[in-house]
């Protein structure tokens, strides 16, 4: 039996592949199956949890940036400030909550979003998935991201208390049960609907674009077909479609951004609390040139390790027209 995906990576609900890995012939992964999105799940574990791992100084900064602007005034001083007051072991305070929050929320988001982009597909039928893939990748990616936020919020609470009070804990070991006492159990997701508020509209821009820029890459910018281009030049295109996507993420995320920082930073705090004193204007713009370069790079990473690690276990990359591999169902 042959089975196939259409051209948007979008497959009817009927049909089956199976991708053999590269110079491992012996190995397939029929797309779609347990394994598949087991593979997913894993790539997004690795994407998410060592780039938010890896930009914690740029991160430790923005969060304070946003919380005291008086003394944090510009990328350059906030570094400053924190090498004078906490020395280089400060850049990296809040690594583990970092780590361990969004390697959770990286499996959730990617093995999510390749589960609803298929359950969408199936209900939509080949035509209308077609016809409307843009509609699919946003619905897909937004469904995805409620779940993969549930498991991120108790850890970004945490993160963001150590990061932006200095003393509080040094890190999640005593900064959790420290949390929990003081707020309760609940108060860990007093952050959930502005964390949704992010990230929602973020992996929504993230995904949908990315699938866009990639597309419209392999269509006008690359002379030949995505199955004739080597594997690194579609690494290249994984990481520069996710940059640029990652710069539209940031813009559209970021007032809600600073609202996560602001309730997760001080006990009580609500949101007209932030407006009366961030300003509605603040919202927008406090951090945010920072945050456009951090989101950028950490998109384009993103989007290449998963990739590349899809390519590792024997899966086409994301976006763009299905390669060869994934067009033709191997023998068993």
């Amino acid at each position: 039996m042959l089975g196939a995906t259409s051209n948007n990576g979008l497959s009817s609900p009927s049909r089956n592949v199976v991708v053999p890995a590269p110079n491992e012939p012996g190995r397939k992964i029929e797309m779609y199956s347990p394994a598949f999105y087991a593979a997913c799940t894993a790539g997004g574990i690795l994407s998410c949890g060592l780039t938010h791992t890896a930009v914690t100084p740029l991160d430790l900064v923005k969060c304070n940036m946003q919380i005291d602007p008086s003394k944090y005034k510009s990328i350059s001083s906030g570094f400053g400030v924190l090498l004078k007051e906490q020395g280089v072991r400060g850049f990296f305070r809040g690594w583990v909550p970092t780590l361990l929050g969004y390697s959770a929320q990286g499996a959730c988001k990617f093995g999510f979003y390749e589960f609803f982009k298929k359950y969408y597909s199936d209900i939509a039928g080949p035509e209308f998935a077609t016809k409307y893939k843009t509609l699919i990748y946003l619905a897909g990616s937004a469904s995805a991201e409620v779940i993969a936020d549930i498991a991120l919020c108790p850890f970004e609470a945490v993160k963001v208390r150590v990061q932006t009070q200095p003393g509080f804990a040094r890190g999640l070991s005593d900064g959790f049960p420290k949390f929990v006492k003081s707020e309760g159990a609940l108060g860990l997701y007093k952050g959930i609907v502005p964390l949704w508020g992010r990230q929602i509209p973020y992996t929504m821009m993230k995904f949908a674009s990315f699938e866009t820029i990639v597309e419209n890459i392999y269509k006008h910018a690359i002379p030949r077909p995505k199955d004739e281009c080597s594997k690194t030049l579609q690494l290249g295109v994984s990481f520069a479609g996710g940059y640029v996507a990652g710069v539209f993420c940031a813009i559209v995320s970021h007032p809600a951004d600073n609202l996560v920082s602001f309730l997760n930073n001080a006990k009580g705090a609500t949101v007209g609390d932030a407006v009366k004193k961030m300003g509605v204007l603040g919202l927008f713009t406090r951090g945010l040139p920072l945050r456009i370069v951090m989101i950028g790079t950490l998109t384009g990473a993103q989007w290449g390790i998963y990739d590349a690690f899809k390519v590792f276990v024997g899966l086409p990359t994301t976006g763009g027209v299905a390669p060869a591999a994934a067009t033709e169902l191997a023998k068993v």
